[in-house]
């Protein structure tokens, strides 16, 4: 399998992603709602119970959208997704910790480690859409984090990023689908 077969197949298998990009963006805003309506620390542990959720609710999103919501087997760029999981995972201590001490600095954290993790997808799926949206993540978390952003303003801008890049995401895999991409 070369690279633009595998590269084809997960965008072909994951929907392009953007069902992922959307579940996301839905553990984000279930998070937001926490640090609107409840503590700092609920909204950590919303994003952090949601993102759990994020693949099984990405597959689902997939399937519904007519795509396998899988690669084929022995698609190298599924153990590429696998190990930039298993980074996601090792970091998540780290910002939970953050955020016993630094409520506010959990959420721009998280917004670094999940945009480092797109520019890796940037990869498993061959689509420039990923460069922009890890990089817009990580500038949003820096930024945010350097303002002193509230904890409700930092899971909203993950929300936010997340859904207008995943419905960018669906746009992109229809156009490519329709050019026979």
């Amino acid at each position: 399998m070369s690279v633009a077969q595998a590269q084809a197949d997960m965008r072909q298998g994951y929907h392009g992603g953007a069902p992922g990009i959307l579940a996301s963006a839905l553990a984000w805003s279930v998070a937001a709602g926490f640090a609107a309506l409840a503590s700092p620390q609920q909204a950590v542990w919303a994003l952090l119970v949601g993102g759990m959720f994020i693949h099984p609710v990405g597959v689902l999103g997939c399937k519904l959208l007519g795509s396998r919501g899988a690669h084929a087997k022995g698609n190298p760029f599924g153990l590429l997704a696998g190990a930039s999981t298993f980074w996601l995972i090792f970091c998540l201590p780290i910002a939970y910790l953050l955020s016993l001490h630094l409520p506010g600095l959990f959420f721009p954290a998280m917004l670094l480690v999940i945009g480092g993790r797109y520019l890796v997808f940037a990869t498993v799926y061959g689509l420039r859409l990923y460069w922009a949206l890890g990089l817009v993540l990580a500038a949003s978390g820096f930024a945010l984090a350097a303002l002193g952003a509230s904890v409700f303003a930092g899971a909203l801008a993950g929300a936010v990023l997340e859904a207008v890049f995943g419905m960018a995401g669906l746009v992109l895999h229809r156009r490519g689908a329709a050019a026979g991409g």
